[in-house]
């Protein structure tokens, strides 16, 4: 019976051999570590890694993003309706973040 890890392998393997691997940018070099690779729990350190390699934003730096785009136009608002609504929409994302923060700090510690 085959693992995971054997399929794993064998693609790699399959991907070695036709010279696509090759190919990425890094091959055959020691892997370098960013600057958050250490305040990365473990468990998350290679997920993060591919998304930033894939050029993909984490969804929470996205809520965080997004977080300060609220804020600015909160700030900047003049009109107590829009206002309103703007501070609505910031308790919500901060409601998202907390969930997705907590979510992610449950799952390092399983």
């Amino acid at each position: 019976m085959h693992t995971f890890d054997d399929e794993i392998a064998r693609h790699l393997q399959r991907t070695l051999d036709s010279g696509e691997l090759r190919l990425a940018r890094d091959f055959g070099k020691p892997f370098r570590e960013d600057r958050g690779w250490e305040a990365t729990p473990p468990a998350l350190r290679l997920p993060m890694k591919i998304l930033k390699d894939a050029g993909a934003v984490p969804p929470e730096v996205e809520l965080f993003h997004e977080r300060a785009r609220v804020r600015a136009m909160l700030q900047a608002s003049t009109d107590p309706a829009e206002r309103a609504k703007l501070q609505a929409d910031l308790a919500t994302l901060e409601q998202r973040i907390a969930v997705r923060l907590e979510l992610l700090q449950a799952s390092v510690r399983l």
